[in-house]
């Protein structure tokens, strides 16, 4: 690793350990960030029968850069 590699290492870990000196209630309010999420968060809830049928909205519906789509076999 070169120096720069090393250093911004060093420093992430002091970050982390920073943060693990926090009370729980804080490290919790900190550490999620909400990220509007296209189609998912535009209805309250959805309900499916099947699975199958989750699937097929998801394929159908969902932007593919949400990581929603079905594996190629």
């Amino acid at each position: 690793m070169n120096p720069k590699d090393l250093e911004a290492e060093a420093q992430w870990r002091d970050q982390c350990r920073r943060q693990m000196d926090r009370p729980m209630p804080l490290r919790l309010k900190y550490g999620f960030n909400y990220v509007y999420k296209p189609v998912l968060d535009d209805a309250p809830w959805r309900s499916f029968a099947t699975t199958a049928e989750y699937r097929k909205w998801c394929a159908d519906n969902l932007p593919e850069y949400l990581g929603f789509k079905l594996a190629s076999s």
